[in-house]
């Protein structure tokens, strides 16, 4: 089954303490921090202290991705306060390898994003050296976004590719995910979907979660 990651982008940042404590109970399986500069994407959001203090749930992870440029400047910072996961995208840093390992040795799970256009070639060589691939299904910076159709072919063609190498990789989208279209992704070879407004944006967050999981 497929696991849904709500991005706080989407909650509400007057209750964000009791807004993650509601969305864990209705069932998300990860937080997601979407962390943007207004550089490398068109639009600023928060930084690694905005999580610091807030309350861990036991099997629930922080996934951070780092929508910023030169991510070795600051990766430190986001292993201090707690992350469980980072994701560097693949365009923003030259060594890709060096802050991966950094990232691993600095206790959390080192992942790789891509934006949309970015060919998965740019992977090949590191595929076996992460934990995660996150797949931006939208141009990143900004929520509400519909899911490019060509996507779910570079969804299938990753699938194979972790596949046929038999690795533990796993594959995460982010953008436009919907119940409508979650099913698919799933279908598709993911196996995380984060969720802004999909979760955030509607009244009932168990049932929301539900309608993404099809369950």
């Amino acid at each position: 089954m497929i696991k849904i990651a709500p991005s706080i982008l989407s909650a509400s940042f007057n209750h964000l303490e009791a807004e993650i404590e509601n969305v864990v109970k209705a069932g998300a399986d990860i937080i997601h921090l979407d962390i943007m500069d207004g550089v490398f994407v068109p639009n600023i959001t928060f930084g690694p202290l905005i999580f610091k203090d807030l309350p861990r749930h036991e099997g629930v992870e922080f996934d951070a991705h780092l929508m910023i440029v030169e991510p070795e400047k600051h990766v430190n910072s986001f292993l201090e306060n707690g992350v469980d996961r980072i994701s560097i995208h693949v365009e923003s840093t030259i060594h890709l390898q060096r802050l991966l390992q950094v990232i691993r040795d600095g206790g959390a799970k080192p992942a790789v994003a891509l934006n949309p256009s970015t060919p998965l070639s740019s992977v090949e060589w590191i595929i076996e050296d992460v934990d995660m691939i996150l797949l931006m299904t939208v141009n990143p910076g900004f929520g509400g976004q519909a899911l490019l159709p060509a996507m779910f072919g570079k969804i299938r063609k990753l699938r194979k590719m972790i596949d046929e190498k038999e690795l533990s990789v796993k594959i995460e989208v982010d953008g436009g995910v919907y119940p409508g279209n979650s099913a698919e992704l799933a279908k598709a070879g993911v196996d995380i979907a984060v969720a802004g407004s999909a979760v955030f944006g509607q009244p009932d967050y168990e049932k929301a979660i539900k309608d993404l999981k099809h369950v």
